[in-house]
């Protein structure tokens, strides 16, 4: 068993463990205790610039390889990360605060997501193009961008490591990774086992740093080809700006407010505990929580009073308990989701539970607010905590309304028994992705990660991913007579 902690105050870079330039450190916390868990390296500037620089040299002879060889570097990496499964999991769930079964649901995603794009690397093909003639060819040729500069939040690290890191590897990039400073040690601990697995030197560059000096230099590097960026519309508007200076491509993957629409003919029994999971766990800090609860009236009392019982329910505790709720990440998550409860309850709306914090640490109460209306902040943004909003519905025209009634178009589940019913609303709801009779992707292989509106543009997850780390050149040709 592989040693998956990185030496203390180092950075990744050009496949070796080394110091900050300026020897800066920074401090992983438990967000259960607020003990220190250990320190990383916490880069600036001239490290992006060491980073970038050394993922630049990487990058032609890694393009060059095999996409068989880089499959199969690929799949070594899998492999390694399935060896390590316990472990991983242990380090996400403490670094996030997660339950540890949470962490790791996450480290089994994230090895499924490598192990897709190994199998994908050699399979990713142009077109041959129909000719006006037969002394003409016409074709296209995926090629990979470059440099690709990777950011991610704290919320599932492990798994946005794998579903950006390993299509841009499949695809023949290379990579500099900027994990969160709230959360860094899974993302070190999967570049660990990719150095491993014997990937070359500077293909896969690890920095954890601060946003306004790391992540700034990051997107700001006129060295980067490409640009993926997972967090929040404010900063993915800045990121985009950024980018816009030298003409950076960008996929952006911000925030979300997805709405669970459950009709009276639903199967409530199956309906209700997955609506409640799916703004729990991970303490309600995922972009696509189902944070919007939209509910048919005839049925509305009842599904608020079995939801809510259902939150009550919800077992809290530190990562290591294994329990079905942790803290949120940090103090300041804590402090956001706190202004918004107590927003909320001076709004109209009705606290039906919750609505508190829970012990000691950045423990939230489950919360589940009544009677809320679209233009309430609870209704329209996105809290990243464990709060339900409900509100309620007669008809296919309200329901519909309700469910465009937020900026963001990440995802939308529709609950109900009447299959036309539900293909009718798929078709008009304004998302990127739309589940029915279950919260978001479950048995799907390959479901894309689309989104829309102020949730951002991407083609990340399953079969569009190669796609979105590849560029398309066009080849025409004359044959010429000999």
């Amino acid at each position: 068993m592989a040693t998956l902690d990185p030496p203390p105050a180092r950075l990744l870079i050009d496949g070796e463990w080394s110091a900050p330039r300026n020897k800066g450190e920074l401090a992983v916390v438990d967000p259960a205790s607020h003990e220190l868990i250990q320190t990383v390296g916490l880069a600036e500037a001239v490290d992006v610039e060491d980073a970038v620089a050394a993922a630049r040299r990487a990058f032609p002879a890694w393009a060059a390889t095999s996409p068989s060889h880089r499959g199969a570097l690929l799949r070594r990496w899998a492999d390694l990360i399935m060896a390590h499964v316990d472990p991983l999991a242990a380090i996400e769930a403490r670094d996030v605060g997660k339950p540890l079964s949470g962490g790791r649901m996450n480290i089994y995603i994230a090895h499924g997501i490598v192990d897709y794009f190994a199998g994908a690397a050699d399979k990713l093909t142009g077109v041959t193009l129909p000719t006006r003639a037969p002394d003409y060819l016409g074709y296209t040729v995926p090629e990979p961008y470059g440099v690709c500069a990777v950011l991610i939040p704290w919320n599932v690290p492990a798994v946005l490591t794998a579903a950006n890191v390993a299509p841009a590897l499949a695809a023949g990039n290379s990579v500099v990774l900027k994990p969160s400073e709230i959360a860094p040690l899974a993302p070190f601990a999967l570049a660990e086992l990719a150095r491993q697995a014997g990937f070359p030197a500077g293909v896969l560059n690890v920095v954890a740093g601060l946003g306004p000096q790391a992540g700034a230099a990051l997107t700001g590097h006129a060295g980067i080809d490409h640009i993926s960026f997972v967090g929040s519309t404010a900063t993915g508007r800045a990121v985009m700006a950024s980018a816009a200076r030298n003409l950076v491509p960008v996929k952006l993957e911000l925030g979300g407010k997805s709405p669970n629409v459950l009709f009276a003919d639903a199967e409530l029994d199956v309906a209700i505990p997955a609506i409640v999971a799916s703004i729990t766990e991970n303490a309600g800090q995922n972009c696509y929580a189902g944070s919007r609860l939209v509910v048919e009236d005839t049925i509305h009392d009842e599904v608020v009073e079995r939801v809510a019982a259902a939150m009550r329910a919800v077992r809290i505790g530190p990562w290591d308990a294994d329990l079905d709720m942790g803290p949120l990440a940090s103090d300041q998550q804590f402090a956001r989701v706190q202004g918004f409860l107590a927003e909320a309850a001076g709004s109209g709306a009705r606290l039906v539970t919750g609505g508190g914090s829970a012990g000691e640490g950045w423990y939230v109460q489950p919360t589940v607010f009544d009677k809320v209306e679209t233009n309430m902040r609870i209704a329209r943004e996105e809290v990243f905590g464990p709060v339900l909003a409900v509100q309620t519905f007669s008809g296919m025209a309200q329901a519909t309304e309700l469910m465009n009634g937020s900026d963001f178009g990440l995802l939308a589940c529709i609950w109900t028994n009447d299959i036309s019913r539900a293909l009718r609303l798929a078709k008009t709801v304004r998302s990127g992705q739309v589940a029915v009779n279950q919260f978001h992707d479950a048995g799907v292989i390959g479901f894309p990660f689309n989104m829309q509106r102020d949730s951002g543009f991407s083609r990340g997850g399953g079969y569009g991913a190669l796609r979105e780390y590849t560029q398309e050149k066009a080849v025409a040709v004359r044959l010429l007579q000999r």
